[in-house]
């Protein structure tokens, strides 16, 4: 099992930046990738993910803009989010991507991402 529980969501004008934290525990060793989705009404998206060999991919909505990054020991997940957007509003999730499953498979509660015009 892992725990993941986000931080740092909140309110932010467009072209700010906010910066979301996502601390991890658990059975660390068993993590493949760590990621960030969003959800506006509607699907789950990814945003961003970082896997165990420092591997990262982005949607393109976010490419230039939003940058993912790790502590060495898989404890704590960052996602940058720089020039936003008020289309970047949503709530954020931290998942984990556990070998052996076939995508995401853990999740933190979420927190809210709110960009105005």
């Amino acid at each position: 099992q892992v725990q993941l529980v986000e931080s740092g969501g909140g309110l932010a004008q467009a072209g700010g930046s906010l910066r979301l934290s996502c601390a991890v525990s658990g059975r660390l060793f068993n993590i493949y990738a760590l990621g960030w989705f969003r959800q506006a009404p509607g699907a789950r998206e990814l945003v961003a993910g970082i896997n165990r060999d420092g591997g990262t991919n982005y949607a393109d909505s976010v490419k230039g803009r939003f940058t993912i990054s790790r502590d060495n020991a898989w404890n704590t997940v960052f996602l940058q989010m720089d020039s936003l957007k008020p289309e970047d509003t949503g709530v954020y999730y931290c998942g984990a991507y556990t070998y052996g499953s076939a995508w995401y498979n853990s999740w933190g509660q979420g927190t809210q991402v709110t960009v105005s015009s």
